[in-house]
């Protein structure tokens, strides 16, 4: 699908969070409910994502819509007469909006990515400083003067335990 090539199934037919970008808001039990947790937000915080997202874009648009806005509109392959008379009427193209929907997914989805790029670090200092018995804080100095490339980092590291 252009606009969009990988977009996700709708949360509802067991898409990832992604998927979440296509979503209502949470007013009603479904399986939202459990992907806004699943990405690591509040229903206050997924709704504030949404709305600051919407007023920033076209998808702020769609007067006739369920809930007023494109930005709680569904995936374009679901056939949706208000959401097309919607995009019509704002003159958006399938494409831009897919495309829109794609960044909107990856503001929704952030917060979750940031925590596991943490925690991914963490890992790793912690797994670094293990193996070559130094502390974590002299593997977070190798890591910075390698600029955060772990190959690089562990060719240092390598190297101060050859010369020790």
């Amino acid at each position: 699908m252009m606009g969009w090539d990988d977009a996700p199934q709708h949360i509802c037919r067991g898409g990832d969070i992604r998927g979440l970008a296509f979503c209502c808001p949470p007013i009603k039990m479904c399986p939202t409910h459990k992907a806004i947790i699943e990405a690591g937000l509040s229903h206050e915080e997924y709704v504030r994502i949404k709305t600051d997202f919407a007023r920033k874009t076209k998808l702020g648009e769609g007067q006739g819509t369920c809930f007023g806005s494109l930005v709680w509109c569904c995936k374009v392959t679901k056939f949706c007469p208000n959401r097309e008379v919607a995009m019509a009427r704002v003159n958006i193209t399938n494409d831009e909006y897919m495309e829109l929907k794609k960044q909107l997914a990856y503001e929704i989805t952030k917060k979750k990515m940031n925590a596991l790029e943490k925690k991914e670090h963490i890992l790793t200092v912690n797994a670094l400083s293990a193996a070559f018995g130094i502390s974590s804080s002299e593997v977070e100095e190798i890591l910075e003067q390698a600029n955060g490339d772990v190959k690089k980092a562990m060719k240092i590291l390598k190297i101060k335990h050859l010369e020790s």
